[in-house]
């Protein structure tokens, strides 16, 4: 199975995880929220998958382009 990294647009605050290590996903799936500038902004899974690893807690600050989450599809 290939491993997609997922990276955040923007800098912020992981302010929630709606999907836990192991879970599967569909394309275009919330995998964290990211609060930047009073906003939620989702981070998404670019493919269907499992989620393998989640590389951000709630509350770790994450900078422009990180990667925060693995998927295997």
């Amino acid at each position: 199975m290939p491993e997609i990294k997922i990276v955040t647009e923007v800098a912020g605050r992981i302010c929630a995880t709606p999907v836990q290590v192991g879970g599967t996903v569909a394309d275009g799936d919330e995998i964290v929220l990211v609060e930047a500038m009073k906003m939620e902004i989702p981070v998404s899974a670019p493919a269907a998958g499992t989620l393998t690893s989640l590389l951000a807690e709630i509350d770790d600050l994450v900078a422009e382009g990180q990667t925060i989450a693995i998927v295997a599809s």
